[in-house]
């Protein structure tokens, strides 16, 4: 396993982008060498002084939507992604959904868990 892990939550404006924060978030809470990454700053951060520490430790992104932006952002940055999670694409195996981009209601956190399933499983492979 690696040394330590990074984790990029979509920072988007959907139902599925707050499921990606939440997740990300409650991973950080359970593993002890899992940190994550701001993509706000990571996207401001045009001299490119973050990535150094971009490219310390393996990068797992978790997309809210199809249009990939966490992957899109490091990408462009010339950041490595090691493993990807599409929320949309996890959660369409299942008869949950997000509804509300700012709250999460008892089926948003079932989302939740099962998204945090699939990091884990990415995780327990590096």
């Amino acid at each position: 396993m690696a040394e330590k892990i990074a984790l990029a939550s979509c920072n988007g404006m959907s139902p599925n982008g707050l499921v990606s924060r939440v997740a990300v978030g409650d991973c950080k809470k359970e593993h002890d060498n899992v940190i994550s990454i701001c993509m706000g700053s990571t996207s401001a951060d045009i001299e490119g002084q973050n990535n150094d520490m971009l490219m310390k430790y393996p990068i797992i992104a978790v997309n809210g939507c199809s249009g990939g932006c966490v992957n899109k952002i490091l990408e462009n940055k010339g950041i490595h992604v090691a493993g990807t999670i599409g929320v949309g694409d996890v959660l369409s195996d299942f008869e949950v959904s997000a509804k509300d981009p700012f709250r999460l209601d008892s089926e948003a956190e079932e989302c939740v868990k099962i998204i945090v399933e699939e990091v884990n499983k990415l995780i327990s492979e590096m």
